[in-house]
């Protein structure tokens, strides 16, 4: 397979920086570190010549970057199932289930998302390393609903580029505890690790956070909880679920940042169906986009998976 090429003129702005942050700004969708070991391994010339990372950039400087095939997989192919609600050259669309781990990681090798992937296409994007093969963006393993994959690099870095310029519409049904007020909403805070609990993030100072924008509105108001949609024009780690924890409403089920907020429910039936649910109520429902190689908009829509469709008509029930 052919390496992608790109070549770079590094425009009056970018006269004076650091090669690796121009070119992490560049090419959207590729990590910083990942550009700094594609100079070190001299994947990247300027002028013609090998440079290091911290090469600054001068007038009539030229780059060139070649983004090498991927590595062989360091895990199996798997035979999954997907849910796959469309498909085409450049990109495929999933419906994850709750459950499914997007990437190994921490110990998971195999029944991800990754290893599913790999079973079922013969190309992906190696922009995202070895591992995590044509993942664009994430998903909580408990989280269900819509997700992109591309299948090439330049369709990655595409997607990649939209997600970063805040270009996708990203739809998100929760079930909250309480009534959130006012109805309609946005919740701007940075989101960083938390200082003590390290596998957990955290509102934090912008100084040791990432800016965070969601928008919210209660679509279904119960007893003791509320249907919400959920906006994100931001792409945090576990950002719905921290910022709704932030404003004292966590999602449904949530025992990471929701632990406590369960006994709130006072109707025994529906405590004991969030506990037998199994996972929290938040659903990747719809997605807007537009196709890397067409530019046309697409948009995607998920129901509810049937355990959060069962425990919705429980609590319209009455």
């Amino acid at each position: 397979m052919k390496s992608p090429r790109y070549n770079l003129i590094p425009n009056d702005q970018q006269i004076g920086q650091r090669v690796d942050q121009v070119l992490t700004s560049a090419l959207t969708g590729l990590s910083r570190s990942r550009i700094q070991r594609l100079i070190e391994s001299a994947n990247v010339l300027v002028n013609g010549q090998p440079v290091r990372p911290s090469y600054k950039l001068k007038p009539g400087d030229k780059l060139e970057v070649d983004i090498p095939p991927p590595e062989p997989s360091q895990f199996l192919p798997e035979n999954l199932n997907l849910n796959i609600i469309y498909e085409d050259d450049d990109l495929l669309l999933i419906n994850k289930p709750a459950g499914l781990v997007v990437h190994p990681g921490a110990g998971v090798r195999s029944g991800t998302l990754a290893n599913a992937l790999a079973y079922h296409c013969q190309q992906l994007s190696s922009v995202s390393g070895v591992a995590r093969p044509g993942i664009v963006h994430r998903l909580d393993k408990q989280t269900s609903g819509l997700l992109v994959v591309a299948k090439n690099d330049e369709a990655h870095l595409k997607l990649a580029n939209q997600w970063r310029h805040r270009e996708v519409e990203k739809i998100y049904l929760g079930l909250v505890y309480g009534v959130p007020s006012p109805a309609q909403g946005k919740i701007e805070a940075p989101i960083g690790r938390h200082p003590i609990e390290r596998i957990k993030m955290a509102v934090r100072p912008e100084s040791k956070g990432r800016h965070a924008l969601t928008h919210y509105r209660v679509v279904e108001a119960f007893a003791d909880v509320a249907l919400v949609q959920v906006q994100i024009k931001t792409g945090r780690t576990h950002q719905i679920r921290v910022h709704m924890a932030y404003i004292r409403h966590p999602i449904v089920g949530d025992d990471v940042y929701g632990a406590g907020y369960k006994t709130k429910i006072k109707n025994p039936i529906i405590r004991q169906a969030v506990d037998r649910l199994g996972r929290y109520f938040l659903h990747a429902a719809r997605l807007r986009f537009y196709h890397p190689r067409t530019n046309e908009l697409l948009e995607f829509q998920a129901d509810l998976p049937d355990e959060l469709q069962q425990l919705l008509t429980l609590l319209r029930s009455g």
